[in-house]
């Protein structure tokens, strides 16, 4: 009962709302994540699998500007199926973020449905990239582009971000530059529909 209850009640918070704008207002919060360099490959020999998963918290500190906090996982294994060797690359990261959500009037005209909105995301933090063989980097990480949000209710809203993120340090390389698409959600609350849904799993602690 108790997980109907919860699960009833994000329900509710998801379809309620009328406006985008509404839900990027100071006081609400926005939690998500973000999928990006999905693969998996089949060949005779051998088999791969790469992903890397974002989630990432954020609070609005005032109308369509939120700063926040994320993580970051990456894996890419391959196995040769004849010499039954498996290798794996991984990829970490942990820092803060902002997120801007663009008032400019230019860039609004080109806002092609009530539903969609710009906005342009910065990150900093610690990242790793080790590859089983080849150059490694492990250091000060930071990373921005542009992205777009297209609300399918008006608290969820699915998401693409395109973003350039450069990684200095230490390692075989102190450089690592890199620019991934990543595709994903983010779900969009008041701070008190946060705060019930959260009591809510506590079981009314």
């Amino acid at each position: 009962m108790k997980k109907i209850r919860l699960l009833t009640l994000v329900a509710v918070s998801v379809l309620m709302g009328s406006t985008v704008k509404a839900q990027i207002q100071k006081g609400n919060i926005m939690v998500g994540a973000s999928l990006t360099n999905l693969n998996v490959t089949f060949q005779k020999e051998s088999t791969a699998f790469g992903a890397n998963i974002t989630p990432k918290i954020g609070w609005f500190i005032k109308d369509g500007l939120a700063i926040g906090g994320y993580v970051n996982f990456g894996a890419n294994t391959t196995k040769n199926k004849t010499t039954d060797i498996r290798a794996s690359n991984t990829n970490y990261g942990v820092g803060a973020f902002a997120r801007y959500f663009v008032e400019d009037k230019n860039v609004r005209k080109l806002e092609f449905s009530k539903r969609v909105r710009f906005f342009a995301e910065a990150n900093a933090g610690f990242a790793g990239q080790n590859p089983a063989s080849g150059a490694s980097t492990n250091g000060f990480n930071v990373g921005i582009g542009p992205g777009i949000s297209y609300f399918i209710t008006p608290n969820v809203g699915l998401e693409g971000l395109l973003k350039y993120d450069l990684t200095v340090g230490g390692g075989n390389s102190t450089t690592a530059n890199n620019l991934s698409l990543g595709i994903g959600f983010q779900i969009y609350l008041p701070s008190a529909k946060a705060k019930a849904i959260y009591r809510e799993e506590r079981g009314g602690k």
